[in-house]
């Protein structure tokens, strides 16, 4: 077990690179080579990457989520927050509720059960940021847009799962053989936010108590190390949510640890590049392309529909803040991928709908695989466009500071 283990991981690790190299000839992001490998080498194809290992792997993607998640929290300068107000609070307001009103509304007008349409507008909600942080840091895009990106997404979880307990609260009421406190469940998407900040904060002030002891970069990255998947623990065990702690981390460490966090962020990102390459190999290789045939007329209104929801939500909430063309035109693109809290929310409405939780499976893990191949191409596109990356075969589209 333990030797074929260990050649599973140099082979993904080896397509990775491989798969990754041929994206790029074909102008795509190397993530979109990660997920294409481990769908040749999954289930679909070639079977080496067998599903029982695919689930055996799940602590990689808690690990390289944690990562992420942390990642996207060292955005979170209070200096940039004063400067740019409120307005990736409204934004990712606006991107998140117009993709749960417009996917309900429209399913529903569509005929299918108020119950499934309240759900899956629900889960409509979240966005993975794991693609689009890839994208980023492989091209080094750096700009306004880039910068928004990174709030919008880090806010956009926690806006997800309390839309998503208001939603579930409403299909509670609905059905009679659901008995729960009506208050109880108001107020559990908005403890499991609390508690994960609260994680986030504790362990960030914690792990800079930790460095005044440890100032060598390889005792810290050990430490960084330990803490995000401390965090990550803990806010499972609490009832929390892991990504939104380890946000939470991040975003307190980098306010709390301003003169050493730069050095800290690159030893950290020179540590994660096999870890993300693994994850995105191994949920290539989670997608079963059998799935899609299976899709239906729901499933295509929910891929449509949740993209139209987050462009105009974003375009709308880009306006109300008087924000840059460029951020009010390309933001939406950016959001399509969703994975990891979609993912965990699926579990939680197949058992408040359980006549449709096979329906609900199959959208949601179509519409991911879907989201996956062409969210990171539509990132990138957004991203030149906006001039926030400068290929070698393209002009500069603005600033002239901008690396390839």
């Amino acid at each position: 077990m333990e030797a074929k283990l260990i050649i599973e991981i140099a082979i993904m690790l080896f397509s990775g690179i491989l798969l990754g190299r041929l994206a790029k000839q074909f102008k795509m992001p190397n993530v979109t080579g990660y997920l294409i490998a481990g769908l040749i080498l999954g289930p679909s194809f070639l079977n080496v990457i067998a599903i029982d290992m695919v689930n055996d792997f799940v602590v990689i993607a808690d690990v390289a989520l944690g990562f992420i998640a942390f990642s996207i929290g060292s955005q979170f300068d209070l200096n940039y927050f004063r400067k740019v107000g409120i307005a990736p609070i409204v934004i990712a307001t606006a991107e998140a509720l117009l993709a749960v009103i417009l996917v309900t509304l429209v399913l529903l007008l569509c005929g299918f059960d108020p119950k499934l349409s309240l759900m899956l507008g629900a889960i409509a909600a979240a966005t993975a940021p794991a693609q689009t942080i890839m994208v980023i840091k492989q091209y080094d895009a750096k700009g306004p847009l880039t910068s928004m990106l990174m709030s919008v997404v880090a806010i956009d979880d926690a806006i997800a799962l309390i839309a998503f307990g208001f939603a579930a609260t409403i299909v509670n009421t609905m059905n009679s053989t659901v008995e729960t406190s009506l208050l109880l469940s108001i107020m559990a998407p908005f403890y499991e936010v609390l508690i994960s900040f609260i994680l986030g904060a504790a362990a960030g002030i914690l792990m800079k108590l930790f460095f005044r002891f440890f100032k060598k970069p390889s005792n810290q990255i050990c430490i960084v190390i330990a803490f995000i998947l401390l965090t990550y623990w803990v806010a499972d065990l609490l009832h929390g949510s892991p990504l939104l702690a380890c946000m939470a981390l991040g975003g307190v460490l980098v306010n709390i640890y301003r003169d050493h966090i730069d050095t800290l962020l690159k030893t950290s990102d020179a540590f994660t590049p096999p870890i993300f390459m693994v994850f995105f190999v191994i949920s290539g290789a989670g997608f079963q392309v059998s799935a899609l045939p299976a899709i239906g007329l729901i499933g295509i209104i929910y891929v449509v529909v949740r993209v139209i929801g987050k462009m105009a939500g974003s375009w709308l909430g880009g306006r109300l803040t008087h924000q840059s063309k460029s951020i009010c035109n390309y933001l939406g693109p950016t959001l399509m991928p969703q994975a990891g809290v979609a993912l965990g929310l699926v579990v939680v409405a197949a058992k408040l709908v359980p006549l449709y939780a096979e329906q609900i499976q199959v959208v949601i893990l179509s519409s991911t695989f879907i989201y996956s191949v062409i969210g990171p191409i539509a990132a990138k596109y957004a991203l030149v466009k906006a001039g926030e990356i400068t290929l070698p075969e393209a002009k500069p589209l603005t600033s002239p500071k901008i690396h390839s």
